[in-house]
């Protein structure tokens, strides 16, 4: 599977959602990988937020090698360059951070990976703009709304938008995100909650995510 920018971009539009999640087990966090893999993602999310989180990532990656080849793996809440520097030695294929980083921005871009910044102002658009980024990531999504994005939407032509924060999993709430515009969205614990985590109920997981991935497709 190819990792450069380009392709990671079009494979999280042709899916339409990108799932994200952290657990601090390494067996659950398998698990919930084997299960949205089996429902047909392939490409998620796993975020920086915990101590077991590069641990975990590195666990993660061998069994994407060994069982889901196909898979891109991505690192989200990249705050600094050796957070970044650390994830890709362990095989990140691309990187999401929750504001704009503008060094975490250079050193991945001048190596051809995928970047997509937390972004929720016009200057901060910009700013990632003018550093290279394609792909903004509009965070907190919740806070924004969709009425946001169609506000500066026309500002924008060359970028691709995802939401991520709040995204819910109702055909209302994605269809008017992809009505103002946006060419993904992010979704965390309305997908994968901290309920079902603690439950291990990695059937409900897969069901709700193949869901979420058929109705997007409907509604693109």
């Amino acid at each position: 599977m190819k990792n450069n920018s380009q392709s990671v971009s079009e494979a999280i539009v042709k899916q339409g959602m990108l799932p994200l999640y952290f657990n601090a087990s390494e067996e659950v966090t398998l698990e919930i990988l084997r299960s949205v893999y089996k429902a047909g993602v392939r490409a998620i999310e796993y975020t920086n937020r915990g101590e077991a989180a590069l641990r975990n990532f590195t666990k993660m990656v061998e069994v994407r090698n060994a069982e889901m080849p196909d898979l891109l793996l991505g690192i989200g809440t990249i705050k600094n360059l050796e957070q970044a520097e650390n994830f890709l030695k362990a095989g990140a294929d691309f990187f999401i951070s929750p504001g704009f980083v503008p060094e975490v921005a250079a050193f991945l871009i001048a190596k051809d990976l995928f970047y997509s910044p937390g972004c929720m102002t016009p200057t901060e658009i910009i700013a990632a703009e003018n550093a290279g980024v394609k792909f903004i990531k509009l965070f907190p999504g919740n806070m924004l709304g969709p009425d946001f994005l169609s506000g500066i939407k026309d500002i924008f032509p060359n970028l691709l938008f995802m939401p991520t924060g709040g995204v819910d999993t109702t055909k209302e709430n994605i269809q008017s995100w992809y009505k103002a515009g946006v060419s993904a969205v992010g979704m965390g614990s309305k997908l994968i909650s901290k309920p079902l985590m603690e439950s291990r109920d990695y059937a409900t997981i897969e069901t709700e995510t193949r869901k979420v991935l058929e109705l997007i497709q409907t509604i693109k």
